[in-house]
């Protein structure tokens, strides 16, 4: 066993031990502020289940509708005219609304075309490029009662078209 395994074995049990040990030394009540922390937690999940039902039931309607090969055929001269791969669409517009989704959608791209083609890098480097702007909106923002989200809204999916673009011309200039 190298030394980096053995550091990564004890880190999270190290972290622990030392939050116990310095809330000890400043007398704060570990277990009952736990178990209130605990029962806040299970307070917040209870709170944001219709937010996630609801874009959960909104995703599986957009696929299955057809509505997104609708979007995908209606556009295809123009990701073609760019040089964008249609295989890689679904992905773009799943991803900023469902993390699995999109981890799904990856998965079978990668499984479809390969870890080294370029829509495996593509789909890959589009991954970690971007977020799930409508979970984090929904689930976080639903969770403490925020209504008005619509700055982080444009925030978030502008970040998310530069984390698609970017990812689409640094993997075609570093892959092909």
């Amino acid at each position: 066993m190298t030394w980096l395994s053995t550091i990564s074995i004890w880190i999270i049990p190290s972290f622990i031990m030392v939050i116990l040990i310095t809330a000890t030394w400043k007398r704060v009540p570990t277990y009952e502020a736990f178990t209130e922390g605990a029962k806040e937690g299970v307070q917040i999940s209870f709170s944001i289940i219709p937010y996630l039902v609801g874009m959960l039931v909104s995703i599986k309607v957009f696929r299955e509708s057809g509505a997104l090969e609708f979007f995908i055929d209606l556009f295809r001269p123009l990701f073609s005219m760019f040089y964008i791969p249609v295989e890689i669409i679904p992905l773009a517009l799943i991803r900023p609304l469902s993390g699995t989704g999109a981890l799904g959608m990856t998965s079978d791209l990668i499984a479809t075309y390969g870890p080294d083609s370029f829509i495996g890098r593509l789909a890959s480097t589009m991954q970690g490029s971007t977020d799930t702007t409508f979970y984090v909106l929904t689930v976080y923002f639903g969770a403490i009662g925020i209504k008005k989200m619509g700055d982080a809204l444009k925030v978030g999916l502008s970040a998310d078209v530069i984390g698609i673009i970017a990812s689409i011309i640094i993997v075609r200039l570093v892959f092909l």
